[in-house]
């Protein structure tokens, strides 16, 4: 018997509304990074919240390295959780490659979605210039994955500081090197495959959901061209910039966050009533 996508991924439902919101984690992140931020949506949303099969206090024993090879993996799990909690028309938060596993399942099964909210998403990381600016050389990402097989702890605390790129949210850099400290390091390099080197630039014009995309300043991991580039070629997006320093503001700036979000999400209400 297939293992139900609700124990696999450690799925949590909290809140009172009616209306799905579901949280993606970014690459090496579980559901608890959220924890700032999807409290506040609670009373008018019903969330729903999901660790990646070898993270969290998912089922690592589900784990298939065949599977989870490429990003193929996770749009199906999360289609399955979707699938199981029979839903329909749910706000969808993702961060970093959460949005872009949101953004799959969307081509997939729009039916599921009835916004894509995209923090720091990023379709390509690596630069094809003139016409695409990733943010990395190959030699860049190929070194990242250098210090991870030689020092995972290592690269742990270069990740996490890079991540922030902000000297006084030291204390968040920590937070997230003792996030990535609990992981396996094996399905960290698994998945850090997945997120190095996958190219997605191609599906983007097949979204038809509604995209909401929020950019960072100075974001190393994912720089204001590649937002641009995805509010470009989104066929139906907007795109804000926060004041929020990195790549993380849900765990950095949450209620900036939070903020834009609901500013987000009530501009939209309006059009929908006014229509």
């Amino acid at each position: 018997m297939t293992q139900k996508a609700i124990t696999r991924n450690n799925v949590k439902v909290r809140g009172t509304g009616k209306q799905p919101m579901i949280f993606a984690p970014g690459f090496n992140f579980d559901q608890n990074v959220w924890s700032k931020v999807s409290k506040e949506f609670e009373k008018d949303y019903q969330v729903v919240l999901f660790d990646y099969v070898g993270f969290g206090e998912s089922d690592i024993h589900a784990y298939d390295p065949s599977k989870y090879s490429t990003i193929t993996g996770y749009v199906e799990d999360l289609l399955d959780i979707c699938s199981e909690l029979n839903m329909s028309e749910a706000v969808f938060i993702g961060h970093s490659i959460g949005s872009m596993i949101g953004m799959l399942a969307s081509i997939k099964a729009p039916n599921l979605f009835s916004k894509l909210i995209m923090i720091g998403p990023s379709p390509y990381l690596q630069n094809e210039p003139p016409h695409y600016i990733g943010g990395f050389e190959k030699e860049d990402l190929t070194g990242l994955m250098d210090m991870l097989d030689k020092n995972y702890m290592s690269w742990a605390t270069n990740v996490a500081a890079t991540i922030v790129n902000d000297p006084t949210s030291s204390n968040i850099a920590t937070e997230i090197e003792d996030l990535f400290s609990q992981n396996d390091p094996y399905i960290t390099r698994k998945f850090a495959d997945v997120v190095f080197f996958s190219d997605n630039r191609k599906y983007i014009p097949q979204v038809t959901v509604p995209s909401f995309i929020i950019q960072c300043s100075d974001d190393i991991f994912v720089p204001t061209t590649v937002a641009e580039y995805m509010h470009k070629h989104l066929s139906n997006s907007t795109i804000t910039y926060a004041k929020a320093i990195g790549h993380c503001p849900h765990l950095s700036h949450p209620n900036e966050t939070i903020d834009i979000i609901n500013e987000y999400l009530n501009i939209e209400k309006e059009i929908t009533i006014n229509n």
